[in-house]
């Protein structure tokens, strides 16, 4: 369960008149570990003491995620698949992005690999680890 549905629900015991520790121990009853904690419980029920109606969380300020967007992934991959032997510094000096993001692309968004010095997806087919073998055996891959 999502943490919007337990906003729903602590509302839902805030406005049947269940104070906190009714609430806490009720959502723990039907949701065991993963109901949320007391502090988080008495949070919403403070905000919603003081009129708040609705459960979505808040806007949070701050700087928005610009660098890793479609366009970057997709560039990433295509500099990858250019010369496998790039170094993550490499990328960023082209991109002039920052190496946390590159890192994540390549890893989280791409699900590459460095493996014998190349970038490589980290799930190979049965045939393409063969190849790699083969290739590594006769010297082909440093």
């Amino acid at each position: 369960m999502d943490s919007k549905q337990f906003h729903v629900l602590i509302y839902h015991c805030f406005f049947m008149k269940k104070n906190t520790v009714q609430a806490q121990q009720w959502l723990e009853k039907c949701y065991g570990k993963s109901a949320p904690s007391k502090t988080t419980i008495c949070r919403w029920y403070a905000d919603f003491k003081r009129g708040r109606t609705d459960t979505e969380n808040a806007e949070r300020s701050g700087r928005p995620n610009e660098a890793i967007t479609p366009e970057t992934i997709k560039k990433v991959h295509q500099i990858v698949f250019e010369n496998r032997k790039l170094k993550l510094r490499e990328i960023t000096d082209t991109l002039n992005i920052s190496y946390g993001s590159v890192y994540t692309i390549l890893h989280e968004h791409l699900s590459m690999r460095k493996l014998l010095s190349k970038w490589v997806p980290r799930l190979l087919t049965v045939d393409q680890c063969a190849v790699s073998q083969v290739a590594r055996y006769n010297g082909e891959i440093a």
